[in-house]
């Protein structure tokens, strides 16, 4: 099957070389988004057949794959540039696809603004979910360019930027682009950007002249507030870094945090590592503000939050982990364990840390979680690892333990 795709731009009289108005002119069958339509209408042949692309895409390529002739594809900008070819070649690999791209809409930005763009990040929140958009913030990318839609509107965007610290940046914003009468092409404040509305289509592109500082290697125990100003209640510095080198996270994807109290370690994981799914769970209530707090406050978003008791909380919708940290069990390290073998990815891992001092072993009156963990690999056949033991200063010596599936 072949598929001819077409790129155009909002522009409402199209211009085409002679070659591409030779296909237009003999073809059968057409499709596009409904915008498309009504661009190319004026254009089509008389007996023309036209396939809107709309949701869901699967009703599309059925009817696609009932013809007995070539599709041609109207689509916007460079098909290729999170485009309808791509949905192409996924969906039917082995099609034949010809291409005759356009600008897209952020190149027609960029030469809007007269502002080079080989140092562009790229993201698109079109019908996609914010962790991309994430990513490129908490690496502080000098040039951020942003496809849209109707759900992550600038407006959108701009408050998450200020709720979490970024707001060092200029937003250009372009709506229509190509269009001669309905384009416009503004800058603003991330401020003003919250109090305006765009009409859709729209791009944006995210730019700042300030030199970004670099991202700590290891957040200061004092930046974060603590659960009741407990010091005890965090996990220190030096041994929240030495946890996330023993979890292993710049090869993994997926990271759960259970019993995140302050979420100093899920804030570290995903500043650290921005390209992690970060999932936290915490059995008190009292923590879900603090961890959104110090989030925010340094700069941290997109980490999945989840409140109760982790061993009654239902995970089956929960992306599958690769690596995770306990950080607090009550007692009932095993059967946290056991939950977590069940969806662990093979070869994936779990850490927790034990105070290893026999004085507050006595005065609990418990086993220590060293024990715990050691006769829960058994039980389970978890392969356990040679412990990390460190002291600091005064504090308790310290087991860093580690098992993997």
């Amino acid at each position: 099957m072949k598929f001819t795709v077409i790129g155009i731009t909002d522009a409402p009289k199209p211009f085409f070389p002679p070659e591409v108005m030779e296909i237009i002119r003999s073809g059968l069958v057409f499709s596009g988004g409904m915008r498309h339509h009504d661009i190319m209408a004026p254009l089509l042949p008389e007996k023309a057949l036209w396939i809107d692309i709309t949701a869901p895409l699967d009703a599309v390529f059925k009817q696609y794959e009932q013809l007995d002739a070539d599709v041609i594809v109207f689509a916007s900008g460079d098909p290729l540039f999170f485009g309808f070819a791509n949905t192409i070649k996924r969906k039917l690999p082995e099609a034949e696809i010809v291409l005759f791209p356009s600008f897209n809409s952020l190149q027609m930005l960029a030469h809007r603004l007269v502002m080079p763009y080989h140092d562009l990040c790229v993201v698109s929140l079109t019908g996609r979910p914010w962790p991309a958009f994430d990513q490129a913030l908490i690496k502080r990318m000098g040039k951020i360019g942003v496809l849209t839609d109707r759900s992550h509107t600038p407006a959108a965007i701009a408050q998450r930027m200020l709720d979490y610290g970024y707001d060092g940046y200029t937003m250009h914003v372009g709506v229509h682009l190509g269009n001669p009468v309905r384009e416009q092409v503004v800058t603003l404040s991330l401020e003003e950007a919250v109090a305006s509305n765009f009409d859709h289509p729209n791009c944006l592109i995210l730019s700042t002249d300030q030199e970004l500082p670099a991202r700590p290697f290891g957040i200061p125990d004092q930046q974060f507030d603590l659960l009741d100003g407990r010091e005890k209640m965090i996990t220190k510095m030096p041994i929240r870094l030495l946890t996330l080198q023993a979890l292993g996270l710049p090869g993994k994807q997926v990271f759960w945090d259970i019993g995140f109290c302050t979420g100093s370690v899920s804030i570290e994981a995903r500043l650290q590592f921005p390209h992690l799914q970060v999932v936290a769970f915490e059995i008190r209530p009292e923590c879900e503000p603090l961890i959104y707090h110090n989030s925010r406050r340094l700069g941290a978003p997109g980490i999945d939050v989840h409140i109760g008791d982790f061993l009654q909380t239902d995970i089956d919708g929960l992306p599958r982990p690769d690596a995770v940290f306990i950080g607090g069990h009550g007692g009932r390290l095993r059967e946290i364990m056991a939950k977590v073998r069940d969806v662990l990815l093979p070869g994936g891992c779990i850490v927790t840390n034990s105070v290893s001092s026999p004085v507050v072993q006595r005065m609990t009156d418990r086993r220590s979680s060293k024990v715990l963990f050691h006769e829960a690999c058994v039980e389970l056949r978890l392969k356990e690892e040679t412990p990390i033991h460190i002291q600091l200063n005064d504090y308790n010596p310290i087991d860093i333990l580690k098992c993997r599936k």
